[in-house]
């Protein structure tokens, strides 16, 4: 019983395995850029290639990068980001206000109503390739699945990887005081984030982007209070992160509210 309680608290055996961090340094950027590149422009084919090897676009000047490595090796893992207004444009759509705009539905919430500032949204979420063996996970950035959650040997099967980046993008969020963060996702990967205790909920009708994708919205000040108690810990682990790479770049947070690159 000792060693199940033990490999049930995912936040120990997150620190195990990962290690989750902002990407706030040029280099570190650099890395968000490389993988999203491996996965967006070479695996699956969304993006083109570029020559140096870095998928960026138009938004990245105004975004938040978190970066998953191994623990040990530093090998890179995953990354997503949090887009957040524009200090210069505030009016300036984020991508789902373009990709969207037909299918919100803005009688449960419209984002043109609410404070620019309290408004985000987490997109270009990308995994390594060795990070996704599994049948059916190569031809997507992430996959989870109904076996995720299930228990093999006493033990969980838990699908860290893209669990502990959203959770850092909500804690960026809430590291930012914003409470609006909107993500456009499958519809399963959604309704499997409901399970954990994510506060996440649909807010419009489904689009075809890279595949069947439903905006949904995440409010970050109920995050903490939501999730379930078995996966508090893995969120005090990923939020202790992000806390310790803003304290080590202390500007940053002005860099990103002022616009400047």
């Amino acid at each position: 019983m000792d060693s199940s309680s033990s490999d049930r608290n995912l936040g120990r055996k997150f620190q195990e395995l990962f290690e989750l961090t902002v990407a706030l340094d040029q280099a570190s950027i650099e890395t968000v850029y490389r993988i999203r590149h491996e996965v967006y422009c070479r695996d699956l084919g969304w993006e083109p290639e570029r020559a140096n090897g870095m998928e960026s676009d138009e938004y990245d000047r105004h975004s938040v990068h978190c970066l998953l490595r191994r623990r040990g090796s530093g090998e890179p893992v995953g990354c997503t980001r949090l887009v957040i207004a524009r200090p210069e444009s505030p009016e300036y759509p984020l991508p789902f206000e373009r990709s969207c705009q037909d299918v919100l539905d803005r009688a449960v919430i419209d984002p043109a109503t609410l404070p620019r500032n309290d408004v985000a949204e987490v997109s270009r979420l990308a995994v390594m390739g060795s990070f996704r063996q599994r049948k059916g996970e190569t031809a997507k950035p992430v996959s989870v699945t109904d076996d995720d959650f299930e228990s093999r040997g006493g033990m969980p099967r838990f699908p860290f990887i893209p669990v502990s980046l959203y959770l850092g993008a909500a804690a960026i969020a809430r590291r930012l005081n914003i409470d609006h963060v909107f993500v456009l996702t499958e519809p399963r990967l959604a309704s499997h984030f409901v399970r954990i205790g994510f506060d996440i909920h649909p807010v419009g009708g489904a689009i075809e982007h890279r595949g069947v994708r439903v905006p949904s919205l995440l409010s970050s000040s109920k995050v903490v209070a939501g999730l379930r108690p078995l996966i508090r810990p893995l969120y005090t682990v990923v939020e202790n992160s992000v806390s310790a790479a803003f304290e080590r770049y202390p500007h940053a947070l002005e860099r990103l509210r002022g616009g400047a690159s």
